[in-house]
């Protein structure tokens, strides 16, 4: 009797144990775990530690293959903040690229004339920057959000966890920098540039049936925001209903009758992007409504022979299939009025 004591306990105390180890292994997989130390990013977007920041005036008067470049900056959001009189933080060149008297280093007036009159460009190190383009996408993002997160760019809450951060996209995969002063992506170029990766997306817009987002009339920013949200698919709103509602306020209800537990999620009945079927429906009718609902026999036939007959498209009398508040002639919501 004893030993069987002694055996029940030490079972107790393994499943205990067990359970323990097994709780412990939850809460480490929730610890945030960045893909590098945090010193060793830091490391990456400072710069030479050896250098002294000398100022954009100083970085460019030897320069002139950047001259296109300088009058974009002078004009772009970025650029005005150098001006005192806007009370914002300094933006410059180095703010970016890191400190640069080493990359000018040895570079004179004197010089800049002998390399004129031999038909050269005088160069600077390029070496003493941060190489940019060789960082982590991550990296490459800090870069941009040791000022944007400080500022009044307020989706920029979600980019951490957004999928496009998961994926390794930076910002300047969608913001090119030196493109010109505008640095922000116009909507009538969204499409052009979301297509580079959703190639998938870019078919289904192709289909017969499509939301008109290839005729710039929709945008893909119209439903999606590109720096994360609270819902899915990166959604503007927190449900599929209330991003859809945005457009199609006549199917936001509340209605007295409505479409059972379809009503929060539409993309049970409707592929957003595009359909090879009418309204943009995953499926024809009727083997979309029999999904779910048993089908009957058409009412009101007297012939014998078409007494058999079933229908083919349930919305020639369920019109009303988003929700109604008039009951049907038999007294149910039949979504028919």
């Amino acid at each position: 009797m004893r030993e069987r004591c002694m055996v029940k306990r030490r079972t107790a105390a393994a499943a205990l144990l067990t359970l323990a180890a097994v709780l412990v292994g939850c809460v480490a997989l929730k610890e945030s775990r960045p893909l590098l130390p945090l010193k060793e990013y830091e490391k990456m977007i400072a710069g030479r530690f050896d250098a002294d920041y000398i100022g954009t005036e100083n970085c460019l008067k030897a320069c002139h293959a950047h001259d296109k470049i300088r009058r974009d900056f002078d004009f772009s959001t970025m650029g005005v903040q150098l001006s005192r009189q806007s009370g914002l933080p300094l933006v410059n060149c180095e703010s970016c690229h890191g400190p640069g008297s080493l990359a000018i280093e040895g570079i004179t007036p004197e010089k800049v004339r002998a390399d004129a009159a031999a038909g050269k460009k005088t160069e600077c190190n390029h070496k003493t920057f941060i190489d940019i383009k060789k960082l982590p996408a991550q990296a490459q993002s800090l870069i941009c959000l040791k000022c944007h997160t400080a500022n009044a760019t307020f989706n920029l809450h979600n980019w951490n966890a957004s999928s496009h951060n998961m994926a390794d996209i930076s910002c300047s995969d969608c913001h090119p920098i030196h493109v010109g002063h505008n640095l922000k992506v116009r909507p009538r170029e969204t499409t052009a540039l979301c297509y580079k990766c959703h190639q998938e997306v870019q078919a289904q817009f192709s289909l017969p049936n499509r939301h008109p987002v290839p005729e710039k009339k929709v945008f893909c920013t119209d439903c999606h925001d590109t720096h994360g949200g609270m819902g899915s698919k990166n959604l503007r709103k927190e449900t599929v209903k209330a991003t859809c509602t945005q457009c199609h306020a006549e199917k936001a209800g509340p209605f007295v009758f409505e479409h059972a537990d379809t009503g929060e999620d539409c993309s049970v009945c409707h592929t957003p992007h595009g359909s090879v079927n009418n309204n943009l429906l995953v499926l024809r009718e009727p083997f979309l409504c029999l999904q779910c609902h048993t089908t009957h026999q058409l009412e009101g036939v007297t012939s014998p022979e078409m007494k058999q007959a079933f229908y083919t498209r349930c919305t020639d009398c369920h019109s009303q299939i988003h929700g109604t508040d008039l009951p049907s002639p038999s007294g149910q919501g039949r979504f028919i009025h």
